[in-house]
C-alpha cells in the first residue's frame, strides 16, 4: 500500500514539471514582431513618416527617413497592416505574428493621382478663327474641363505674325483674357495650353485673328458700356465702328480736336477722374491732369470741351472752370461761380472768348445756363430758376445758338432720374427757345446733344427713362422732326467733328 502511495505522489510529481514546462513554453511563444518598408510605387523611393498602424489595434509607428518601421510585441496571429501617407493612396496587406520571430511586409504606394484624368484640350471661342478685329483691343476667351474638378492653370501664347514677337501670359486661373494694344494692321496667331499639375499639360489648336489697319476717316465718337465699364468707339459715317479703349478701364465723354489730331477723354478710377488724350486710332494714350483733377456732383455728367484752333482744354471742379494744355503743363484757373454752385459742363467758343457754363447744386438741381467771357461776366442767361434735370451743352459756331435738354417734368429726385427730357435750341437773336423733341417716344428722354459739324442736324442720345434700358446715338434735323434716326445702336455720349 506504502509503494501504490509512493508511485502515486511520483507520478503527480512528474506531471507537475511537464505542466509547468508547458506553461513556460506558451509564454515565450505568445509574441512576436513586424518590420518593413514603404516606397513610392515605380520609383521605389522611401517614403518617411508614413503611419503603420494594425487591426486588430496594435501600436500605431512612422516610418523613419529611410521608409522603414517595426513595431515590436505583437500577440502573435493574422493581422491586417494599413500605410498611410498624405498624397498616396492608403494601402494595406496581411501578415501572419509567429512567437519569437519578426515578420516582414513591404508596401509600395501609389500617388493619390493615380487614376487622375488630365482636363480637356481648351476650346478657344473668341476671337473667331480668322476674325478681323476692329479695335486695339481683344478678348480671349475659351474653355476647358477637367474630368475630377481639379483646379487650371492656363498659358496663353500669342504671336505677332509680321515680326514673329511672341507673348506669354503664364499662371492664369480663368478662363478669358483681356490684352490691349493690339499692332493695327497686324495678324497674331493663339495657342492655350491647360494643366492639372497632375497630368501632361493639354493644348489646343492654333487660331489666328487680324486687326483692322487704323481708321482712315472715323469723325463720330461715341460710348458703349462693356464689363461695366464705358469704352469709346470711333465710327464712319457707313457706320463702321472701330474700338478705341480698352473695356478694363472706364472711359468717357470723347472730345476730339480735328487740327491736334487727338482726342481728349475723361476715365476714372474709383473717386478720382483724370483727363487723357490719345490718337485718332486709339495709341499713345496719357494722362495730362495732375492734382487739380476734374470733379463735380457726378462724375458722369461732367463734361469737358476742346476748341479746335486752342492747345488747352476745359474742364470743371466743383465750382472752378480750369484749362490744361493737351501736353500736361499750364493748368489754369479761369472762373469760379460766385454763389457757390458746382461746373458740370462748359462750353467754349471757337470763334470768341464766349463760354457756356451749365451749374447745379450738389444734388445736380437749381441749374442754370449762362455765357461768361473769358473775364469771367456774365454775358447772357439762357435757362434759370427751373426744377429738374437739364444737361447736355454745345453752342453754334457762330455763338448764337445753344443747344441743351431739360426735364420738363420737373422730377427731382436722388437718383438724378429724368421722365421726361427734351433738346432745346436757344437762340441769342430772338431770345427764342425752340423744343426739337417734339417726336420723342413717350416714355424716353433726349440727353447729349451736340451740332453736326454742319450744323444741320442735331447728334444726340436717346433712351427709355427708366434708367436701365439700352442707350442708342440718333440724329436729327431740327427742321424736319420725323427725321429721328438711329445711327449707332447701345451707344451714347456722342461726340462729331
Amino acid at each position: 500500500m506504502k509503494n501504490i502511495f509512493k508511485y502515486l505522489v511520483l507520478i503527480a510529481a512528474s506531471l507537475l514539471i511537464v505542466y509547468s514546462c508547458n506553461e513556460d513554453k506558451i509564454d515565450e511563444n505568445e509574441f512576436g514582431s513586424l518590420k518593413g518598408k514603404v516606397v513610392a510605387s515605380g520609383s521605389n523611393e522611401p517614403l518617411p513618416n508614413t503611419k503603420i498602424s494594425t487591426n486588430p489595434v496594435s501600436s500605431t509607428v512612422f516610418t523613419d527617413s529611410s521608409g522603414n518601421f517595426i513595431i515590436e510585441s505583437l500577440l502573435v496571429g493574422e493581422y491586417a497592416v494599413e500605410a498611410k501617407k498624405d498624397g498616396y493612396l492608403a494601402d494595406f496587406t496581411p501578415a501572419t505574428v509567429e512567437g519569437n520571430r519578426t515578420s516582414t511586409v513591404v508596401f509600395e504606394l501609389l500617388v493619390s493621382t493615380f487614376n487622375n484624368r488630365p482636363p480637356s484640350a481648351p476650346e478657344l471661342l473668341t476671337p473667331e478663327d480668322n476674325e478681323v478685329l476692329q479695335g486695339i483691343e481683344v478678348i480671349f476667351s475659351w474653355e476647358s474641363v477637367d474630368p475630377e474638378d481639379d483646379p487650371i492653370t492656363y498659358t496663353l501664347e500669342l504671336r505677332n505674325l509680321d515680326n514673329n514677337e511672341v507673348t506669354l501670359f503664364e499662371e492664369i486661373t480663368d478662363s478669358t483674357l483681356t490684352y490691349s494694344p493690339l499692332t493695327l494692321g497686324t495678324k497674331y496667331v493663339w495657342q492655350v495650353t491647360a494643366t492639372d499639375d497632375i497630368n501632361v499639360p493639354v493644348t489646343s489648336e492654333l487660331s489666328a485673328f487680324e486687326v483692322a489697319p487704323p481708321p482712315v476717316d472715323n469723325r463720330i465718337l461715341f460710348v458703349r458700356k462693356i464689363n461695366d465699364n464705358n469704352v469709346i468707339f470711333s465710327a464712319d459715317e457707313d457706320g463702321e465702328e472701330f474700338q478705341l479703349t480698352s473695356s478694363e478701364v472706364n472711359s468717357y465723354r470723347p472730345r476730339r480736336n480735328v487740327r491736334a489730331n487727338k482726342i481728349a477723354y475723361l476715365q476714372n478710377d474709383g473717386s478720382n477722374v483724370d483727363i487723357y488724350i490719345m490718337d485718332r486710332d486709339g495709341l499713345n494714350k496719357r494722362k495730362i491732369t495732375g492734382p487739380v483733377k476734374p470733379n463735380g456732383f457726378n462724375l458722369e455728367e461732367i463734361d469737358i470741351d476742346w476748341p479746335e484752333d486752342r492747345v488747352s482744354i476745359y474742364y470743371p471742379r466743383f465750382d472752378k472752370l480750369y484749362r490744361v494744355q493737351y501736353n500736361g503743363l499750364g493748368t489754369v484757373e479761369l472762373y469760379q461761380t460766385p454763389d457757390g454752385s458746382l461746373i458740370s459742363q462748359v462750353v467754349v467758343s471757337e470763334t470768341s472768348d464766349l463760354i457756356v457754363l451749365k451749374t447745379n447744386n450738389l444734388q445736380g438741381y437749381d441749374a442754370k445756363i449762362y455765357l461768361i467771357n473769358e473775364a469771367g461776366a456774365v454775358i447772357d442767361t439762357v435757362l434759370e430758376d427751373v426744377d429738374g434735370a437739364v444737361g447736355g451743352l454745345d453752342l453754334s459756331i457762330d455763338d448764337q445758338k445753344v443747344l441743351y435738354s431739360y426735364d420738363v417734368s420737373g422730377f427731382e429726385n436722388e437718383d438724378y432720374r429724368q421722365l421726361d427730357t427734351r433738346l432745346f435750341v436757344y437762340d441769342r437773336t430772338t431770345m427764342e427757345t425752340t423744343d426739337v423733341s417734339d417726336n420723342k417716344p413717350e416714355g424716353t428722354i433726349d440727353i447729349d446733344p451736340l451740332f453736326s459739324p454742319n450744323e444741320a442736324s442735331i447728334i444726340f442720345t436717346n433712351t427709355s427713362n427708366d434708367g436701365l434700358s439700352r442707350r442708342d446715338v440718333l440724329l436729327l434735323d431740327p427742321a424736319n422732326q420725323d427725321s429721328r434716326e438711329v445711327i449707332h445702336e447701345d451707344a451714347f455720349m456722342p461726340d462729331w467733328q
